[in-house]
């Protein structure tokens, strides 16, 4: 329904002018003697007038004001826990029975003028909301109940719902329990699942690092639980593709603690692993689909070897040592002649401070380092001699204009892509005590970058503080600058959690630039991540060269995926420009080994690698459903929990609610003299009037 009315900007009473206007123009052109009949010099009379007067009247400023009104329907959203405990731990007959019944409510409240829509908690964008609750299948991984009433709230905020039928068991593993957020819509809880407890074994979590260094021993943890079955044993066993590794008996605890069993293996050569422990069946036992956990580690080489050396004592020594062993895949080993020996040993870096020295004592190190061509960071200071390290040609040519020194602070070259330096971390830079450097001309090699700036004051300059050269084979940082270690211990000291994080993340980029391995590959085939999870959809990504190493695209890329049963996937695809990646789609859990190959200039190049698809198994653990939590959740929104055999009882309830229709009232202004079809009416009057004439004779 609506309502239209025509208004005017100036006073309507001026319209009797127009018509006046338009009375005059008619009887001032048509009021002497004509050739035609009278009958016509009044028609001809009447066109005049009614134009006329129009056109005077358009001068008012007329306009349309339409108002339209729009009825919405009262919305009711039937939301569905569609997560693997539903399915696996309620009755299939009851389970079936209930979806049936809702597609029937479904049915009557629509015939009750309702608008009914279904949700799951899969909430993609694609979600079907006309799925009928019968056609739902419960394979979602995991359960977030909140996340499905929010995104609810969510999408028709603007809209008339009245309430949310919500069916569920209870069980929330994943986000905030829904009882503690508000919702603006009456919630009406179908509560299915058992919550009579069963006899059942089951292993809630594994204790596990995800990385281990081959050649040490490492353990697994896995935590029991039991319903019926406290004080007795169960057997235990850890295997490796199928094969059993380990296996203990333990005796169950007696209350409701978690009874632990450690198993330690041996790491050995590096990759990915998965490790599958079982708590093997009892006779009674209710559901064994709980008993199964899955580790995923990944079996590094060995530590890498950090060689620190120094041509003197100084405390820059300890805050580097320090920081680079934060990261656990570094280990270092201090030099300094007099003091402590060379070891003859494999290092991966060196860290030179102040050498080569004006001391020369510590021409032993640098000789070493240049003959095993190990990447460095050389740290230049008042030791330093310049001459002979300009001659390393490290990247940088130090040019010192007397003896003089500046003092200065860091600041990020925002530019530098090398490794990523947080924003909110650099500014952790702005506190840091001025550092003395060379007063002096840099000169950067072509292929060096500059990782930090020196800023005296509050002035960014643009000579560089660290920079990196990386080119083929050589690699090499420079740090100008003495008295870092005061950078490290004034963090420390005016951070909340009292570490050094900006400092220590810096060092440790610095030192896994130098000792990554330079990629020659012309073919880079790779997954976005290192693990998924079984509902994930998985995705590559390639990048293919040419001879010096620039990108090429429209190659012809053809990718193998193996799993642990020596299954194979076999997929092709193109790597065009702007390429978003291959999706082969989810895949079951456990480790998988990828080839790819591409023919590049006639000749066949290959990748390879490894990937982890990791079990959730969030939904085996537990099987007691949660009704409680539905009848808190109705209580809180002004309803009460309904069971599976009370629908016929929701919907007497939902139609006793008597939930109204909203009108929705829209108001349009449009200016008359904007409609065309207005124009052509003018104009084909003024046509008639026109032919009329001249047809008929003029004067």
């Amino acid at each position: 329904m609506g309502q239209f009315k025509l208004l005017t900007t100036y006073s309507p009473w001026l319209i009797l002018a127009c018509l006046a206007v338009g009375a005059l123009y008619a009887w001032l052109l048509y009021s002497k003697k004509t050739p035609w009949s009278p009958k016509l010099n009044y028609f001809l009379a009447s066109i005049r007038f009614i134009v006329i007067s129009f056109l005077c009247f358009l001068l008012l400023g007329p306009y349309v004001k339409a108002v339209t009104n729009t009825t919405e329907k009262p919305t009711i959203v039937v939301a569905i826990d569609n997560s693997q405990s539903v399915g696996l731990f309620t009755d299939k007959n009851t389970l079936a029975n209930t979806t049936t019944g809702l597609d029937d409510l479904i049915q009557k409240l629509e015939d009750h003028d309702f608008n009914v829509k279904v949700k799951t908690l899969d909430l993609l964008p694609n979600n079907n909301t006309d799925l009928k609750p019968s056609e739902t299948k419960f394979t979602n991984a995991t359960t977030n109940l909140d996340e499905l009433l929010s995104e609810t709230q969510a999408m028709y905020a603007s809209q008339n719902l009245a309430g949310v039928v919500l069916l569920s068991d209870g069980i929330v593993n994943k986000g905030k329990s829904p009882v503690y957020s508000n919702y603006n819509f009456n919630i009406f809880p179908v509560a299915i699942g058992d919550t009579i407890p069963k006899k059942d074994i089951y292993i809630p979590s594994l204790l596990y690092n995800k990385i281990a260094y081959s050649g040490n021993k490492f353990p697994v943890v896995a935590e029991i639980n039991s319903e019926g079955f406290q004080g007795g044993t169960t057997t235990v066993v850890i295997k490796e593709n199928g094969r059993i590794l380990d296996r203990k008996t333990v005796t169950l605890s007696r209350n409701q603690s978690s009874t632990r069993v450690e198993f330690t293996l041996t790491a050995a050569e590096p990759g990915k692993k998965h490790y599958e422990i079982t708590a093997l069946p009892q006779k009674g036992e209710y559901t064994t689909v709980n008993n199964t956990k899955h580790a995923y580690l990944d079996i590094i080489k060995g530590k890498l070897t950090v060689l620190i050396a120094a041509a003197a004592p100084h405390p820059d020594i300890k805050a580097l040592r320090a920081a680079i062993e934060t990261n656990d895949n570094f280990e270092t080993v201090l030099y300094i002649p007099g003091i402590l020996p060379l070891k003859a040993a494999k290092y991966d870096v060196a860290v030179l401070h102040q050498i080569p020295s004006r001391l020369k004592a510590s021409d032993e190190a640098l000789t070493f380092i240049r003959d095993k061509n190990i990447p460095a960071l050389y740290i230049v200071g008042s030791q330093t001699d310049i001459g002979a390290f300009n001659n390393l040609r490290a990247g940088i040519t130090i040019n010192r204009r007397g003896s003089q020194t500046d003092q200065v602070t860091p600041a990020l070259n925002a530019n530098f892509t090398k490794f990523q330096i947080d924003e909110t971390i650099s500014a952790d830079f702005t506190r840091y005590p001025p550092a003395e450097v060379p007063f002096a001309d840099f000169a950067l090699a072509p292929n060096t970058e500059v990782i930090l700036f020196q800023q005296v004051g509050r002035v960014k300059t643009t000579k560089p503080l660290l920079t990196s050269q990386v080119n083929n084979d050589k690699r090499s940082v420079v740090l100008v600058a003495d008295g870092i270690w005061q950078w490290r211990l004034t963090e420390s000291a005016t951070t909340k959690n009292e570490k050094p994080e900006a400092f220590d993340k810096l060092m440790v980029g610095v030192v896994q630039l130098l000792s990554a391995q330079q990629n020659k590959k012309r073919l880079n085939v790779y997954p976005v991540q290192d693990e998924f999870y079984v509902s994930d959809e998985i995705r590559f990504e390639a990048d293919v060269y040419n001879a010096i190493y620039e990108k090429i695209y429209g190659q012809n890329i053809s990718l193998r995926i193996t799993d642990e049963k020596n299954k194979n996937r076999s997929f092709s695809f193109v790597n065009g420009e702007g390429f978003t990646g291959l999706n082969v789609g989810s895949l079951p859990g456990g480790v998988y080994t990828y080839t790819a190959s591409a023919s590049i200039d006639g000749k066949t190049q290959q990748d390879k690698g490894e990937f982890v698809v990791q079990e959730l198994q969030l939904e085996t653990i537990n099987s007691l459903a949660d009704h409680d939590l539905l009848h808190q959740l109705a209580q809180k929104t002004g309803s009460h929990l309904y069971y599976p055999t009370q629908l016929e009882q929701l919907q007497q309830d939902l139609l006793k609610a008597d939930y109204k229709n909203i009108i929705y009232s829209n108001e349009n202004l449009e200016d008359l003299i904007n409609l065309e079809w207005l124009f052509f009416i003018v104009l084909a009057l003024v046509s008639v009037e026109w032919f009329l004439r001249k047809y008929y004779g003029t004067f």
